[in-house]
């Protein structure tokens, strides 16, 4: 009998996130302040990113939490809680830091990589694709640059998506229809 496969971000495997059995969706405001904290921890650390977020813009994540969870939120279960410009601080920080399509691609994996370790399902699904879009639209406008990654992932992760939130939505309807 095989093992059922460890999530390394598990508390069983020493980390903090969801164990070996299925991981869940994104069901609300708590899971994006555990999937930010998850990413954030991760982006400080990591070699590209980290310089950015630590050293030129001194990123206080307990200051920004509140407004990157209010901007997920939003774009996740259209709360309405974040009504600001989402390119502008990136514009700055660019002024800054020179950020390169590098930057954003680097940024899209480390993302991926941290909702596939802890979520499946179709806000999962949304929130990559939703960040592919918004880190291609931020690189173009900025650096005048090609769409992140091959055109092949993109429409593979837009069918996924679609076939994903069909699934939910078949599922949320109560047998004798929509109320």
């Amino acid at each position: 009998m095989n093992p059922t496969p460890m999530n390394p971000t598990s508390a069983a495997a020493g980390g903090p996130g969801p164990g070996p059995v299925d991981r869940a969706d994104i069901g609300g405001r708590r899971n994006i302040e555990e999937l930010l904290r998850d990413f954030y921890g991760r982006a400080f650390r990591d070699d590209l990113l980290g310089p950015i977020f630590v050293d030129v813009a001194r990123m206080d994540l307990e200051t920004h939490l509140p407004v990157i969870c209010d901007f997920w939120e939003t774009v996740l279960f259209h709360a309405g809680s974040y009504r600001r410009n989402a390119l502008a601080p990136h514009q700055r920080l660019h002024a800054r830091a020179g950020l390169t399509p590098a930057h954003f691609a680097r940024w899209l994996a480390l993302w991926t990589a941290v909702i596939d370790a802890r979520h499946a399902g179709p806000k999962a699904d949304l929130a990559k694709l939703q960040a592919r879009r918004m880190a291609s639209a931020m690189s173009r406008r900025i650096n005048g640059a090609a769409e992140l990654g091959a055109g092949g992932d993109r429409a593979r992760t837009l069918v996924a998506v679609r076939r994903s939130l069909r699934s939910w939505a078949q599922a949320s309807t109560p047998p004798d229809g929509p109320r």
